[in-house]
C-alpha cells in the first residue's frame, strides 16, 4: 500500500540506524506502562540499544520475531510503501529502498 507523508517525520529518537534484533534476543528493562501517545509501544533495552518495541513483539522477555526500531526520516510530500502496520505506527519504505517506522498520523493512503 502506497502512503504520502502529510508532515514532516524526521528522526527523533535516534540519529543512526539500530541492527536488527533476532528472534529470541532479550528485552530488558521494560517499561509497564506504555507510551501515552502510542498505545502498546514500550520503552526498553534491546542489546544495550534504548529503544521502544511493541508489546505484541515480545514474550517472556524475548523478542518473537526479528525487529529493527530504526525510525524513517521522511519530508512531507514523501510516498512511502506500508509494509505492515502495528499499533499506530508503519513500518515502511522510501523510494530509496530505506525502510523505518513512521507515525501512521503522518501519512495519508494513497
Amino acid at each position: 500500500m502506497k502512503a504520502r507523508l502529510v508532515k514532516d517525520h524526521p528522526t527523533e529518537w535516534c540519529a543512526s540506524a539500530f541492527p536488527t534484533f533476532s528472534k529470541g534476543t532479550n528485552v530488558d528493562d521494560m517499561d509497564v506502562a506504555s507510551d501515552d501517545c502510542f498505545k502498546d509501544w514500550h520503552a526498553c533495552k534491546i542489546d544495550g540499544h534504548e529503544t521502544f518495541v511493541p508489546i505484541t513483539f515480545v514474550q517472556d522477555g524475548k523478542l518473537t520475531r526479528d525487529y529493527n526500531p530504526t525510525e524513517l526520516s521522511a519530508t512531507k510530500g514523501d510516498i512511502i510503501t506500508i509494509k505492515e502496520i502495528v499499533n499506530a505506527w508503519l513500518l515502511a519504505t522510501d523510494s530509496t529502498g530505506v525502510t523505518g517506522w513512521v507515525p501512521a498520523e503522518v501519512v495519508v493512503t494513497l
